[in-house]
């Protein structure tokens, strides 16, 4: 049974269970220290892809840690689930959050923030995102620096203009760019727009390509061979990392380098991603969780955090299949990043 069914299955067995303590209103009293205090955590997944497992793998063992240095307990192996990016289900999911009265919520990747937030409106519930590309720009927060209502969260925002000065370091003679998302995405929405400026004013040609599920993403993909683009840009799209397995041999096949938002789309086999390091997002992530159900802080006040976008990754077994010079490209590379790493393709970070 998988996961997603795992959870589905307990949502049926909810009604007829008494769980544990629960706080924020609803907790057993505390001492001074909070020893013993049992906080009731509810972590959303949007889908699986390797960043989103990564950064929530990471928040959990924050917790974890959190949790043993102050004698508390944060539980969230009860309030665990996984949308596989099926609205209907998420919204199921946050009524049952809401149901078994959780202290805070974890959604990760905007489109779980935006349904997590619609669904406590009203609610006494904080909310912590996790991964939001654009938190203002998809209703989430009212500003960056003061979010306003129950809600914070990290930002995985996307530098745009450098993954594309890294594609002209690799190739000063790209001509005609592919543009690979999804329009279901609203993440999507700005770094589009950014990549669209600024091939405008370098004067390169572009194609958009879109796509909203695993067999159109590939489709996509092949449009795009098609079309003999010098290159692919997509960015932290989560339709698309979803799909970069299933698409990455036919765009090496011919020799066509994809640019990527994050660095699990190397993993996946791109040829690079460039961004934020997820695995400390999602520590990030659980430190501002524990801030507010411990230390008492404020979401509407803490401002959303964000982090260099500096580290660019490349898949060496797809650099070898494009015919590139991994030492030239790195050389390439190294003036725009703050670092440069190395990854061969595989389905999950270890």
């Amino acid at each position: 049974m998988n996961q997603l069914m795992k959870k589905m299955v307990s949502l049926g067995l909810a009604g007829a269970m008494t769980l544990g303590m629960s706080a924020c209103g609803g907790s057993s009293d505390s001492n001074a220290n909070n020893s013993d205090k049992v906080y009731k955590v509810g972590i959303v997944q949007y889908v699986d892809d390797a960043s989103l497992n990564q950064i929530e793998k990471n928040i959990e063992k924050e917790l974890d840690a959190k949790g043993k240095e102050l004698g508390v307990t944060f539980d969230y192996k009860d309030y665990t689930y996984n949308g596989q990016a099926d609205g209907s289900v998420l919204n199921q999911i946050a009524d049952e959050l809401i149901t078994d009265e959780v202290d805070i919520i974890i959604p990760i990747a905007t489109p779980t923030a935006q349904i997590m937030q619609a669904s406590t409106d009203g609610k006494d519930i904080p909310i912590v995102f996790a991964a939001a590309s654009d938190p203002e720009g998809a209703g989430l927060v009212e500003s960056m620096e003061k979010p306003g209502g129950n809600i914070t969260g990290t930002s995985d925002a996307l530098n745009t203009e450098a993954v594309l000065d890294l594609m002209l370091a690799a190739n000063p003679d790209t001509e005609y760019v592919g543009l690979l998302y999804s329009k279901s995405e609203s993440a999507s929405e700005k770094p589009i727009e950014d990549a669209k400026k600024y091939l405008d004013e370098k004067g390169i040609k572009y194609i958009e390509k879109t796509g909203t599920t695993t067999d159109e993403v590939s489709s996509a993909a092949d449009a795009l061979v098609a079309e003999k683009v010098d290159a692919i840009f997509t960015p932290t799209d989560n339709t698309v990392m979803t799909a970069e397995l299933a698409i990455y041999e036919k765009l090496a096949d011919a020799g066509i380098p994809h640019y990527c938002g994050a660095d699990s789309f190397a993993l996946n086999g791109s040829f690079v991603g460039y961004g934020v390091d997820y695995a400390n997002l999602g520590k990030e992530t659980a430190d501002m969780v524990v801030e507010i159900l411990v230390d008492g802080a404020d979401p509407a006040t803490m401002g959303v955090r964000t982090f260099d976008n500096g580290i660019a990754t490349i898949n060496t077994e797809v650099c070898e299949k494009l015919g590139l010079d991994l030492e030239e490209i790195k050389t390439a590379f190294e003036p725009l990043c703050t670092s440069v790493v190395e990854t061969v393709t595989a389905e999950e970070f270890e």
